[in-house]
């Protein structure tokens, strides 16, 4: 059976950037996390330990957030290797970080990282 857990939205301040003031000053980051995992056994038996624990994931965020990179490419790296080993069951593992408000030399609203199996 395939299921899908998603963990969205995880609202993170951090220091990630290439330029001196984002490191500094930081900015605002959401991270989406997207697992398919066979939850079916947990789903009847009401088993926190047959599933995966949304606390976890959300640490695991918002520990490798706090470690300044200058790419989010490599912090969600990161986030998805930590991730795919702390579930090994894991069928497909999606994760999104999200930039908001860019400094870039015109409006951007933000961008965005996508690493998936």
């Amino acid at each position: 059976m395939k299921n899908q857990i998603n963990v969205e939205g995880i609202r993170l301040y951090a220091y990630h950037g290439c330029l001196p003031e984002e490191t500094k000053i930081g900015g605002e980051y959401i991270v989406d996390v997207n697992m398919v995992y066979d939850f079916h056994e947990a789903a009847v038996k009401d088993d926190l330990n047959l599933t995966i624990d949304y606390c976890t994931v959300f640490n695991i965020c918002k520990e490798e957030m706090t470690i300044p990179s200058k790419l989010i490419e490599h912090v969600g790296k990161r986030i998805y290797d930590r991730i795919i080993h702390a579930f090994p069951k894991l069928i497909e593992t999606k994760v999104k970080v999200t930039k908001l408000l860019p400094p870039m030399n015109g409006p951007v609203d933000k961008v965005s990282i996508i690493i998936e199996d």
